[in-house]
């Protein structure tokens, strides 16, 4: 059984399907997945866009098609006795998820740890008391579930093995069907309706003022689903004729978008990551409604809120947060990341490095990761 709730979480739970199939030919799947699980043989019982909830408030106000989901989830693991739960990020739905599981003798593994290092550290508690293992993305995070006698394992990120160290430009727009010597920046405003309604406006906003110091520069936008794209087609048939001109909407195709840019405009996410190993200079944004931005710095424990700076432990790309993402603020900082610069040569050069640190074969890793502990629990042979 395996729940993932967004397709960044769908990308990985597809390659550890994919993976655990090499070894149990004969094993079925069924949880919560989207394209690339189901692909792979899930049964989804629930579209994955059911859990893709951002923000504290918004939760609240869907909790009780969460409990719903939750309670479907768990009716189904009483009739089929999987061997195994895996919690694919969502944590806060995977970890309640888990608990009911556990009560049922059920082994129970989280894949991508919270951010328990961030923010909530008593989570901690929780998951050494309902998660049997841990699967982590990063190094530094087995160190801290060490600390708190929590078993854990890193497999890498599935990215950093999947995308090439090299990536060509050039490629990438011919695949896009775009000219050769144009010159784009990627503009991926964010996977959910909430985000989207949040920063697209200002990202569009900013679009005048970039152009104005280059001319030249086009646009490039992903939509992650077919309703997206229609939000974001809306949004663009407002704009003037000179500007929407300058836009190009694409369904889907965001690494091979970012690929083809010289830098990235986008919102707070795993895409942050996949832009740092595409070699791609960006500037990341972050806006929640107000009541969740102003609990937000009272509770979260790091001054960086993306993975790239994260992992650095340095401000080694931009961000703008909440009142700071203002058309005027972007421009300034996108055409920073546009310019040849020593300091801009420096940052790629540490995505290099940080690329390298991810391989890891995480398909692999991951499947071992779980079939060794049922092996050693005594439930596979």
């Amino acid at each position: 059984m395996l729940v993932a709730g967004e397709l960044s979480g769908d990308l990985l739970g597809g390659g550890l399907i994919e993976s655990l199939k090499e070894s149990y030919s004969n094993a079925r799947f069924f949880g919560i997945g989207g394209p690339l699980m189901i692909k792979a043989g899930l049964e989804s019982i629930e579209p994955i866009e059911s859990l893709s909830i951002m923000g504290l408030v918004e939760i609240l106000k869907e909790l009780p098609k969460l409990f719903r989901i939750k309670s479907a989830l768990v009716t189904a693991a009483k009739e089929r006795r999987p061997v195994c739960f895996i919690g694919i990020d969502a944590p806060d739905f995977n970890l309640r998820l888990a608990k009911s599981l556990k009560a049922l003798g059920i082994m129970t593994f989280q894949y991508v740890s919270p951010s328990v290092w961030v923010w909530r550290e008593g989570r901690v508690n929780t998951i050494r008391k309902y998660i049997d293992r841990v699967l982590t993305l990063f190094p530094f995070e087995v160190d801290f579930y060490q600390k708190h006698q929590v078993d854990s394992v890193c497999v890498g990120h599935r990215l950093g093995d999947e995308i090439p160290l090299e990536v060509d430009a050039q490629s990438a727009k011919i695949a896009l069907d775009l000219p050769a010597e144009g010159e784009y920046l990627a503009l991926l405003p964010g996977s959910r309706r909430g985000e989207i309604s949040r920063l697209l406006p200002l990202f569009l906003e900013s679009l005048p003022l970039i152009s104005q110091r280059f001319p030249t520069l086009e646009f490039l936008i992903p939509a992650a689903t077919p309703k997206i794209y229609q939000l974001i087609q809306a949004a663009l048939w407002e704009l003037p004729f000179e500007l929407r001109e300058k836009i190009h909407l694409f369904q889907g195709r965001s690494r091979e978008i970012m690929s083809a840019s010289k830098g990235v405009l986008l919102a707070s996410g795993t895409a942050a990551l996949e832009a740092m190993l595409l070699k791609r200079l960006m500037v990341v944004c972050y806006r929640f409604n107000a009541i969740t931005a102003w609990l937000a710095p009272k509770i979260v424990k790091i001054s960086h809120f993306s993975l790239p700076n994260i992992l650095a432990k340095e401000p080694l790309v931009t961000e703008l947060f909440q009142q700071e993402v203002t058309p005027e603020r972007i421009s300034s900082a996108v055409e920073k990341i546009l310019v040849e610069s020593s300091e801009n040569r420096e940052k790629l050069a540490l995505f290099q490095q940080m690329h390298h640190s991810l391989r890891r074969n995480s398909d692999q890793v991951a499947k071992e990761a779980v079939i060794s502990l049922l092996k050693e629990r005594g439930i596979l042979s």
